[in-house]
């Protein structure tokens, strides 16, 4: 599958200089994994801002499948039962949901994935995960003079989880002071999830300098597991850059917490709409893929984050 990355130059051109369309999008449907987790409802509100700005009287229904395939299927059954010119989804797995997909595009509907990949979709925009894997964990082998015991703390395996881990164990492997204690144990995406496997590490090893965790809702799990049985001196990091990380950023009883790898969920469903509305006007994107650069969020350069639920005008 062919990919491209876009420079933050290039996206802000691409965001002022969107053409206006000769079809017009009258209806999209929009598919989450749920509308209770922040980071969905940033997504949620990237698509109406753009949908709107494309047309302002758009019928747009939202949903979240609260990661049940089932009830993902079924509510892309409905929007092809209403017709909708656009879906745009979070798949709930990439695979199993293509013949969804396909159906969709049988009736003429353009299906774009957000997040993470799905088969047959008509494109994709993510953030790219591989290089978030690599900054936030640059960071532990910066922090760690390139010598240390360190948990990479896996996660569901969705391509945003998997290419998060390859580019943390590409930039960990160049380093022969590192050493990986465990890279297998799988934190659900949750802080429950997070929380449960660091206390299954905090009692396997009694030695431990840092640990990756895939999404910030696991990295908080970790640190409250550590605070739980008084570990202190771990390096905690993590891909996403949500609410919660950043008050844990700021917050000084969290020294543990780092660093996170800073996703846009608002700016990336904003160009899936673009991307969308472009196919529906029979305007092929360059690539399937579209990558999302992502940026580390410390707690040096917290205060200068815009974050996920800052005010968006443009």
């Amino acid at each position: 599958m062919k990919t491209i990355s876009f420079a933050g130059a290039a996206i802000a051109v691409a965001l002022s200089c969107a053409p206006g369309f000769a079809k017009e999008l009258k209806s999209i449907g929009i598919s989450l994994g749920s509308l209770g987790n922040p980071f969905f409802v940033a997504l949620s509100k990237g698509a109406e801002f753009e949908a709107k700005k494309t047309n302002p009287n758009v019928k747009i229904t939202t949903v979240g499948f609260e990661y049940d395939l089932g009830k993902q299927v079924t509510q892309i059954d409905n929007f092809i039962a209403a017709g909708v010119d656009l879906i745009l989804l979070n798949p709930g797995d990439p695979k199993a949901v293509g013949p969804a997909i396909k159906k969709a595009q049988a009736a003429g509907i353009i299906v774009v994935a957000v997040d993470t990949t799905a088969e047959g979709a008509d494109a994709t925009v993510t953030t790219n995960n591989v290089q978030a894997g690599e900054i936030s964990c640059q960071y532990i082998v910066d922090k760690l003079g390139g010598k240390g015991d360190v948990i990479i703390e896996n996660g569901p395996q969705v391509s945003a989880v998997i290419d998060r881990v390859v580019g943390c164990k590409h930039v960990l492997g160049k380093s022969p002071g590192i050493k990986v204690l465990s890279s297998d144990q799988d934190g659900k995406g949750s802080r429950e999830g997070g929380l449960t496997v660091a206390q299954g590490y905090l009692t396997r090893f009694a030695k431990i300098d840092a640990i990756f965790a895939i999404n910030d809702p696991q990295a908080i799990g970790t640190d409250l597991a550590a605070r739980q049985q008084n570990r202190n001196g771990i390096v905690i990091t993590a891909v996403d850059g949500a609410p919660d990380i950043e008050a844990a950023l700021k917050d000084p009883a969290s020294p543990q917490i780092q660093a996170s790898s800073s996703q846009d969920p608002f700016f990336m469903a904003r160009r899936a709409v673009q991307i969308g509305v472009g196919l529906l006007n029979g305007q092929k994107p360059t690539s399937t893929v579209e990558l999302l650069p992502s940026k580390l969020v410390t707690r040096d350069n917290i205060a200068e984050y815009k974050g996920w639920t800052s005010n968006r005008s443009q």
